[in-house]
């Protein structure tokens, strides 16, 4: 099952940097949980449900971005989660770049995306999740 949790993640990641609203609906809970990055500036805020959720990328990409991408490296088993690691491209509308590797886990129940946690460090996240480093 842990290999399909994977496939999930990888799917709902193509949709996300798609803005593929529905396709991302098909895949996470209505309930499920995305909670502001750890070391990051939204520590500690929720948003619960699929629209607060898609809102919060809307919002960020309008509010903050003239670009920011996300690009998964590697996608890395861990049962019921998915560690993703990425690297982040970003800059702002003063013109700012930069580029960061983050990472998040991903929670996954009964096929469904039900819980999103971002991290600053990717070595938190690993650790987090109870996985080594690769």
């Amino acid at each position: 099952m842990s290999r399909e949790n994977v496939e999930i993640v990888k799917r709902a990641n193509e949709f996300l940097e798609r803005r593929d609203w529905q396709g991302v609906a098909d895949l996470i809970d209505p309930d499920a949980e995305m909670h502001g990055t750890v070391g990051g500036i939204e520590e500690g805020q929720v948003r619960r449900g699929l629209a607060q959720i898609t809102g919060a990328f809307d919002a960020e990409d309008d509010e903050v971005w003239d670009e920011h991408r996300i690009e998964p490296r590697e996608f890395i088993d861990a049962g019921d989660r998915v560690v993703v690691l990425h690297r982040e491209y970003q800059r702002g509308k003063g013109g700012v770049e930069l580029v960061i590797d983050t990472a998040s886990i991903v929670d996954v129940r009964e096929g469904r995306i039900v819980r999103m946690q971002g991290y600053m460090n990717p070595a938190d996240a690993l650790e987090a999740a109870g996985v080594s480093g690769t």
